[in-house]
């Protein structure tokens, strides 16, 4: 009789393509890979070097995405000299190893994790590895993902396999219902905070219970994408109706029969019963509160309605020393109300939280209202498409007359790689994953929070519950 086995063994075990150690490490294909022009050029410029082509040059889907400028106008011109090669150097190689290219000026152009979803190029069952940390996105469809170094790129484009050792396995457990003002972004960041920064070293989390079958897809691509913050390699769930008909009309998903046939094989991807996990972890999200962060860690958050934390509660000498510089690095003292923080940008960006759901939370807040004088407001679409849907819906406009900026798509203010960079000292209210010291530019100050969160601060021109802004001014 066969042993139960995870969702993790069987991505694994179905594209292991030999083993080769006792230590857990195997010879792994992967299905699929999306480039970026940041992470690649080594990889590209390796295969040149050697004389290689790429193995499977359709496997490969390339986008612009993180040098590019998101100014409302939009030219193919980058004014970065740096940023022109990057791009300009990708597309040569794009052009030269038969690769398909979504640049600059492409109407199906945004960031990676939102483009590859939103045109059925991700699909149950795969193993996909890109050269980003937030690949672990596609678990949400069933999928396996996890992001590489560039020599592994250069590897996978010239064999399409990586060598790969195998990952323990934590599953989370959610239940309990959502209360208003609470989204799937709450889920992860409390996640994160009850387990550290580490806490998912060495683990590929399956998230289940009905709290997660209950999201929608682009609710789910959220926890799975700031999984990584908690140190995993990899998250996913497993795939339902919901996914097949999120991915039912995608330009590049499976047609006809060869779509029943997929859905037919898809339906086998779940952990049986009785499979064994190293960690199990349950959390009760009817118990959450709206969540930011008030350190430079992804775990230095809290609830919204308390206070910042004094580091001398803290018993550990290491952490106490985190929690103290964390403190002066943000300019906060102990006992602070969060609700009291004023902020001087609101970002609302980045491939955890532009899809158009997330855009309509945050629409929902504006109407009616007004960015706070002392606030630079921007939104950044995750894509074109998404862009081009939100304007269709009036959700642009709704920013536009609260007095956002309504930019074009990219990374942007994710990350110090392009125009839109803080200032030191400024404190910047942020749907982005990521809060470490200078990650929005060298001295500025970030605290993570959902997008709808974002949009309160924005109009208040401080961090403030959602809760206490009724949806119609």
């Amino acid at each position: 009789m066969n042993r139960p086995r995870t969702l993790y063994d069987k991505h694994i075990d179905s594209h292991t393509v030999c083993d080769l150690d006792d230590q857990g490490h195997v010879l792994l294909y992967i299905d699929r890979q999306v480039a970026n022009e940041y992470t690649s050029p080594q990889a590209f410029s390796g295969l040149r070097e050697a004389g290689r082509k790429v193995w499977r040059p359709a496997a490969t889907l390339a986008v612009v995405d993180h040098v590019n400028p998101t100014n409302p106008n939009r030219i193919a011109a980058m004014p970065d000299p740096g940023g022109a090669r990057q791009v300009s150097y990708f597309a040569e190689n794009c052009r030269d190893f038969g690769i398909e290219l979504f640049d600059v000026l492409d109407k199906r152009q945004g960031i990676e994790h939102v483009v590859a979803p939103e045109q059925g190029f991700i699909l149950p069952g795969m193993v996909v590895a890109a050269g980003d940390s937030h690949t672990t996105t596609y678990g949400a469809l069933g999928a396996f993902g996890f992001g590489i170094g560039t020599s592994e790129i250069e590897h996978l484009l010239a064999t399409q396999t990586l060598v790969y050792k195998r990952l323990k396995t934590m599953r989370v457990r959610v239940h309990g219902e959502l209360g208003i003002g609470l989204t799937s972004k709450d889920i992860i960041m409390a996640l994160i905070r009850r387990i550290g920064a580490s806490g998912a070293t060495g683990y590929a989390i399956e998230f289940a219970g009905p709290t997660i079958e209950a999201l929608s897809v682009e609710a789910r691509m959220t926890i799975c994408n700031m999984a990584v913050e908690a140190g995993a390699r990899g998250a996913f769930m497993a795939p339902d109706d919901k996914v097949y008909a999120y991915l039912v009309d995608k330009p590049r998903a499976p047609k006809g029969a060869l779509w029943d046939q997929a859905v037919a094989r898809w339906r086998e991807l779940y952990s049986d019963p009785g499979a064994e996990f190293d960690v199990e972890i349950e959390l009760d999200a009817g118990a959450l509160e709206p969540m930011v962060t008030w350190g430079t860690s992804p775990d230095q958050a809290a609830a919204i309605g308390d206070r910042v934390p004094d580091p001398q509660d803290e018993p550990d000498a290491i952490r106490r020393q985190d929690l103290q510089r964390a403190l002066r690095y943000m300019g906060l003292t102990a006992g602070e109300r969060l609700s009291a923080i004023e902020i001087s940008h609101a970002f609302i960006g980045s491939c955890t939280n532009t899809r158009i759901e997330d855009l309509r939370d945050a629409a929902r807040i504006v109407r009616g209202r007004k960015v706070a004088p002392h606030v630079r407001a921007m939104v950044v679409p995750g894509s074109t498409q998404v862009r081009a849907q939100a304007e269709a819906e009036g959700l642009a406009q709704a920013f536009l007359d609260a007095g956002f900026e309504w930019r074009q798509s990219g990374c942007s203010m994710c990350l110090a790689m392009n125009d839109d960079v803080l200032a030191p000292g400024d404190r910047c209210a942020s749907s982005t994953n990521r809060n470490f010291e200078g990650r929005q530019g060298a001295g500025a100050r970030t605290h993570l929070m959902s997008p709808a969160m974002v949009a309160a601060a924005a109009v208040s021109g401080r961090l403030t519950d959602v809760r206490s802004l009724p949806l119609e001014a």
